[in-house]
C-alpha cells in the first residue's frame, strides 16, 4: 500500500464533511424510497417524515449548541 504524505492526508480530511453530507442525503432518500419513515431534527422539533411526503412533529427539542471546528465541549452530568 502506498504511503500518503501530510498534504495528501490533509486534502482527503478536508473532503470528509462533503462526503458525509452526500452519504446522509443518499441514506435519507433510500430509506424513504424503501417505504420506511425517517426521523430528523428540523427547526427545534423532532419530525417523522413519511414516504408519501407527509410528516408529523414528534416533540420539541433543545436548540443545537453551535460548535466551532476543533472545539471540545464537556457536558455536565445532571
Amino acid at each position: 500500500m502506498k504511503k500518503l504524505d501530510e498534504k495528501t492526508v490533509q486534502n482527503l480530511e478536508r473532503r470528509i464533511p462533503e462526503l458525509a453530507e452526500g452519504a446522509v442525503r443518499q441514506a435519507y432518500s433510500k430509506t424513504l424510497a424503501s417505504g420506511r419513515k425517517v426521523v430528523e431534527a428540523i427547526n427545534g422539533q423532532l419530525v417523522e417524515s413519511h414516504p408519501d411526503g407527509s410528516s408529523r412533529v414528534l416533540k420539541d427539542i433543545h436548540s443545537p449548541i453551535p460548535v466551532a471546528p476543533g472545539q471540545k465541549i464537556i457536558r455536565k452530568k445532571p
